[in-house]
């Protein structure tokens, strides 16, 4: 009865007794031994290991009275820590490749703070923003023609006549694509504006 008794203390109370070993002492030994070792690697492993422990322990003093209602977290800390920890995994390393060095050596900077602004533009400013966009890409003269042809049509057929102005766009585009395709013409100059 004893013996039973002792192994279930043992069972309840394993990850009190299994989270200083694998979170201190272990680490402790691994991280003196990479000290007196010419490598960087162990190095880094153990750094990186170093500063998350800090994280998890300053994130322990914060949230402490809202991780005293959890009671998986001892366990899910002592099986990170593990995955840390242990040279099988090298979690530290890993963590350090993936999350940490990408952010020092590129310099992402985050903004947290930056909030686009929303421009409410309105109608007439958009289109005269598309009309010049229009003249620069095909010219003053395609947008002549395209005005000619929408106000040539009846306003009562509008769906219709917005569907033909942007055919009549689109056809625009594919002959001047096509012109282009031809090669130079000696008797036609692109910079002459009229």
């Amino acid at each position: 009865m004893g013996s039973g008794s002792f192994l279930k203390v043992l069972a309840k109370n394993f990850d009190v007794l299994a989270g200083p070993l694998v979170s201190l002492a272990y680490p402790l030994y691994a991280s003196v031994r990479a000290i007196e070792t010419k490598s960087q690697v162990d190095d880094q492993q153990w750094l990186t290991y170093w500063v998350l422990y800090s994280f998890i322990t300053l994130f322990e003093l914060t949230f402490a009275p809202i991780l005293e209602w959890l009671p998986f977290w001892p366990y899910g800390k002592l099986f990170f820590n593990c995955w840390l920890v242990f040279p099988c995994f090298n979690g530290a390393a890993y963590v350090y490749e993936h999350f940490a060095r990408p952010m020092f050596v590129n310099r992402q900077i985050v903004n947290i703070w930056y909030v686009p602004r929303k421009e409410k533009l309105s109608k007439s400013d958009d289109v005269l923003s598309a009309a010049e966009k229009y003249i620069e890409l095909n010219g003053p003269e395609a947008f002549e023609k395209l005005i000619s042809k929408s106000t040539s049509t009846k306003p009562s057929k509008f769906r219709s006549t917005r569907r033909s102005i942007l055919q009549e766009a689109e056809a625009e585009k594919m002959g001047k694509a096509e012109r282009d395709s031809w090669g130079e013409n000696p008797f036609y100059d692109k910079n002459y504006r009229h």
